[in-house]
Parts: C-alpha cells; sequence; structure tokens
C-alpha cells in the first residue's frame, strides 16, 4: 500500500482505502464456464488416458497434453490465480484519481475522466464496480477477462465492501 501512497500528487488525499474479497469467487457467468470446464476437462482427460494406455504413437499422446492443462486451469487454477492476484492489489479513491495497485504495477484514473461507471451490487453489500460499459460473454471484448476478471482489459474494483457507499463516493467526486 505504500507503493501507491508514494505516487499521491500534491494537494492529493486518500478519500477512501481497500482490497477486493481475496477468497474464491464464483460469479453469474461461471453457471455457463464450470460445465463447460468440466466439459473440457473431461474429454481432455478421456483423451489423454486412452492414448497413454493404448500403443498411440507419441505424437498422439504430447498432442492432448496442452488440451489437458487447458483443462486443469480451466477447471481450478484460475481461480487460484484469481485470487493470488486479488490478493495483492489494493484500491484507493482520492480526491483526484482512482488507483489500483498490483503488486508493483499502478493503473491511475483520473476521477474527472472515468467512463460509464457499472455497479454489481451483492446481498451482502459487497459489489463490483467496472470503469466502462461490460461487454457480456459473446460480444468479443475482453474475452479473457470472462475466465478471470483481474485479467480483463477494463478496470474495475472487484468484489469490494460496502459497494454502494464507494460507487456513490465516485460519483460524488467525479461531479463535484
Amino acid at each position: 500500500m505504500t507503493g501507491a501512497r508514494a505516487q499521491l500528487l500534491s494537494g492529493e488525499q486518500i478519500i477512501w482505502e481497500g482490497r477486493p474479497f481475496a477468497g474464491i469467487l464464483f460469479r453469474s457467468v461461471d453457471v455457463f464456464l464450470v460445465p463447460f470446464s468440466f466439459l473440457w476437462g473431461g474429454f481432455a482427460l478421456f483423451w489423454n488416458a486412452s492414448v497413454w494406455v493404448t500403443d498411440a504413437e507419441l505424437s498422439f499422446k504430447i498432442f492432448g497434453l496442452p488440451f489437458l492443462l487447458i483443462g486443469l486451469y480451466f477447471i481450478i487454477g484460475r481461480f487460484l490465480a484469481e485470487m493470488i492476484i486479488r490478493r495483492s492489489t489494493s484500491i484507493f479513491i482520492t480526491n483526484r484519481r482512482v488507483l489500483i495497485a498490483r503488486g508493483s504495477k499502478l493503473k491511475s484514473l483520473d476521477i474527472k475522466r472515468l467512463p460509464t461507471i457499472e455497479l454489481d451490487e451483492r446481498s451482502d453489500g459487497s459489489g463490483s464496480i467496472r470503469f466502462g460499459v461490460s461487454g457480456g460473454l459473446f460480444s468479443g471484448q475482453n474475452s479473457f477477462g470472462i475466465w478471470q476478471p483481474t485479467f480483463d482489459s477494463t478496470p474495475q474494483l472487484i468484489r469490494v465492501p460496502d459497494a454502494r457507499r464507494v460507487y456513490e463516493l465516485l460519483q460524488k467526486e467525479a461531479n463535484s
């Protein structure tokens, strides 16, 4: 957190700071992605098991391994990678900017020039705030962000506590 604090401009003050949810995160799109993951992984496992127990050529055996690794990533790796990335993320809202710090990388958004801000609030008050319009599942935009939100090219605050308050704070600062 201190790395982002060192990047504060003259006269800039932090008005909110927080971190995204650090655990395994399921989203509504996972209703589609989880069964697809098991279908892909199951087929890849079946393929690899079939060629390795038979007298298949080495090229067939090697061909299936990347698909098996992708299947493992789809099933469990994406959740673990996402969790690790979110644990290293800090968020700061100042009177001038939104700062998203991930490890040694810092993304800065001018609070007066924010694009459309979308709020996706959950029943427990946490939620995600997206700076830009969501592309949707089949739009072709940010396709890897569907699998893993931290890789989405559209900046967002993923599953922050008290999301409505943060959203309203952003609206207030953007309009002041």
